[in-house]
C-alpha cells in the first residue's frame, strides 16, 4: 500500500484529475453463442445455431466507480488497433490523468506503442481475468446474443450499437463496481 501512495503522490503532481478505467477486448462473431435453455425434465434443449467465422472485435473501457464507457470496433486484435484506441480514449477524457487497467495482451506493450501523456497503463497480473471487471461486461452483452443468428456481420453490428446505446451508466457502474476497486479508489482519494 506504501507503494501505491507514493506512487499515487508522484502522479498527483499532475494537478489533473485522476480517473480509473479498466479496458478489454472482446470478440463478436456470426458464430452462435450457445448457452443454457429451459426445457421440461428430461427433455434435451433445441437451439438453431450457425458455424459461420466472421467476427469483429469491440475495444472497451469503463470506469467502474462513474459507469462512464468508451467503446470502439475493430476488425482484429493488434498493437496498430490499440494505439488507436488510446489515441481516440486519449482524446475522449483530455481533462483528467487516466489510469487504464489492462491485461498483459502482446499488443498492450508493443514496442511501437505510444502512450498518450493523459494515460498511464497499469498491467494486471498475468492470467486473472476475473481481477477485470470489463469480463463481466462481455458477459451481460453476449447474454442478449445467445442463441440468435445473424445473417451478414452488419447486422451484428447493428444489434451490439443497440445493446451498447441501452446501457446506462448506472448499470455499467452496478456490473463492473467491483468493492475491492471502489474500496480503494476510496482510500486513494482521502490521501
Amino acid at each position: 500500500m506504501e507503494l501505491l501512495v507514493e506512487y499515487y503522490r508522484q502522479v498527483r503532481q499532475d494537478e489533473r484529475p485522476i480517473r480509473y478505467f479498466v479496458q478489454d477486448e472482446s470478440r463478436f462473431g456470426l458464430k452462435t453463442i450457445v448457452g443454457r435453455l429451459i426445457t421440461a425434465c428430461g427433455i434435451k434443449p433445441i437451439g438453431s445455431w450457425q458455424w459461420l467465422f466472421k467476427a469483429f472485435w469491440l475495444y472497451g473501457a469503463v470506469e467502474p466507480a462513474t459507469g462512464e464507457a468508451f467503446f470502439l470496433q475493430f476488425s482484429h486484435v493488434d498493437t496498430v488497433c490499440f494505439q488507436r484506441f488510446l489515441d481516440e480514449f486519449s482524446q475522449a477524457y483530455p481533462d483528467s490523468l487516466n489510469i487504464v487497467q489492462v491485461d498483459n495482451g502482446r499488443f498492450h506493450q508493443g514496442k511501437e506503442l505510444v502512450v498518450p501523456q493523459n494515460i498511464v497503463l497499469l498491467f494486471q497480473p498475468p492470467y486473472c481475468p476475473e481481477l477485470n471487471p470489463m469480463e463481466r461486461l462481455w458477459e451481460h452483452l453476449k447474454a442478449d446474443l445467445k442463441w440468435t443468428s445473424f445473417p451478414t456481420l452488419a447486422q451484428l453490428q447493428t444489434q451490439v450499437d443497440q445493446l451498447l446505446n441501452e446501457l446506462t451508466p448506472p448499470v455499467v457502474a452496478s456490473i463492473t463496481g467491483y468493492p475491492f476497486i471502489l474500496d480503494a479508489l476510496s482510500a486513494l482519494n482521502t490521501v
